[in-house]
């Protein structure tokens, strides 16, 4: 209450419903109305309309704190659903969100938007009514400033890392706990920091910085994704009766945590059957124990999938040091690129896939046949009959001052497919 207010029941009220039940002043969003519903264990299964707190929300809120408090386990909330009772990790990747680009402009958008609000509003107490037109009262500077402020100015708003290849696109999958409604530096503690073990398969524990940043900064794992909430999903194929099927599902943290799941290297027959009657596998807050086959849920896609694009280009990575390990994967994203490009000596397999989705190579977009070749360009006369010529960037300067230089690998008349690589 602001003071000088009188502390009756009815002002207590009005605060509270301007608090939290008004769409104008309060906003949960769909991802903190899911949060809360799956918490509480209402509505569960339900679409999300509404994106302000409800009495029902603050009822279950003050009972679930109330069995918090005296040691309770469960709760039945309305419906009979029974929900656990315990303290969250905040640490944990169910409990942490990625925000992504657009839900950054969008805030930014929604905070030029109300400055305009502001403008219109008092152009419209001073202004003559007959007078007005929408020209003169409304001025889009605010929203304008608002997004070039994000773009020019905002610590999320990097000047794309291009040293080569693999260092443009590290650069872009990465996961920071810095910036505007984040961690600083020299806050962040050291469980903040600490590998946890929901950032399976979803954060690399390799790939960081060394230095002030290490663990705030890091990189999205090999298979992972973000799912319309923000949190990360990982894939998994499901295992029915000691079966390991070839369905893929995508799991969130706190998904996987209620699932036994099995390592990818656990040997399996050719009908899929696990090989062995008892099998690792790892349970909810990461303990490890072997359990019979039939208790398993799901089973990981691939030994690499825990890791990120550049520590995967470390062959034999289980045979190194984790520090050295880590250091390897920093300093690849260091490395000059060379004019004429050359295969590894030892590779992991992950580099053809790399080039192509670092974008720094030519793919053929559909299938056909070279018609032509130079330096400079490449035609395909596709099977449909339509001709396609594909530039080739020649010693052009990268961010970094490196040589950005595309070469042909393909001759006339040669034969290629949609997504092959037509120059490197």
């Amino acid at each position: 209450l602001r003071p000088g207010e009188p502390p009756t029941k009815e002002s207590a009220q009005t605060q509270m419903e301007n608090l939290f039940f008004k769409e104008k002043r309060y906003d949960l969003a769909r991802v903190g109305r899911y949060k809360v519903n799956k918490k509480l264990g209402l509505h569960v299964g339900e679409p999300i309309t509404s994106s302000t707190l409800t009495e029902e929300d603050v009822v279950a809120t003050i009972e679930y704190l109330v069995r918090l408090h005296e040691g309770q386990t469960t709760m039945t909330v309305p419906g009979g659903v029974e929900v656990p009772v315990e303290t969250d990790d905040i640490d944990h990747f169910g409990n942490r969100r990625l925000r992504t680009v657009g839900e950054l402009i969008q805030n930014q958008i929604r905070v030029g938007m109300s400055r305009m609000e502001r403008v219109v509003r008092e152009r419209m107490t001073t202004q003559d009514v007959e007078a007005i037109t929408p020209q003169t009262l409304i001025n889009i500077r605010p929203v304008v400033a608002a997004i070039k402020e994000f773009f020019g100015t905002s610590q999320l708003s990097q000047f794309m890392d291009q040293n080569n290849p693999l260092s443009g696109l590290t650069h872009k999958r990465r996961l920071l706990a810095l910036g505007p409604g984040g961690l600083s530096r020299e806050r962040a503690g050291l469980e903040v920091r600490d590998v946890h073990p929901s950032h399976y398969s979803r954060m690399c524990p390799i790939e960081t910085p060394e230095g002030p940043n290490i663990g705030l900064i890091g990189s999205l794992s090999m298979y992972a994704r973000v799912n319309p909430f923000g949190f990360i999903e990982t894939p998994y194929r499901k295992v029915v009766d000691g079966v390991v099927s070839d369905e893929i599902v995508y799991l969130t943290a706190d998904e996987e945590d209620r699932h036994v799941v099995a390592q990818a290297n656990s040997p399996i027959d050719a009908d899929g059957r696990f090989v062995e009657p008892r099998v690792l596998v790892r349970r909810k807050a990461g303990e490890v124990e072997y359990v019979p086959s039939s208790e398993v849920d799901y089973m990981d896609v691939s030994p690499r999938q825990m890791v990120s694009v550049a520590t995967a280009m470390i062959p034999f990575l289980e045979h190194d040091d984790a520090n050295r390990a880590l250091m390897g994967a920093n300093m690849q994203r260091q490395a000059v690129p060379l004019v004429r490009s050359e295969a590894p000596l030892v590779g992991t397999g992950m580099e053809l896939r790399a080039a192509i989705d670092a974008g720094d190579v030519v793919v053929a977009e559909e299938s056909g046949v070279i018609e032509e070749v130079s330096a400079d360009y490449i035609t395909v006369m596709h099977d449909n009959g339509t001709r396609r010529t594909y530039r080739m960037r020649k010693f052009a300067r990268s961010n970094h001052g490196t040589c950005a230089n595309q070469c042909p690998i393909v001759d006339a008349g040669d034969r290629v497919e949609a997504g092959q690589v037509i120059a490197d």
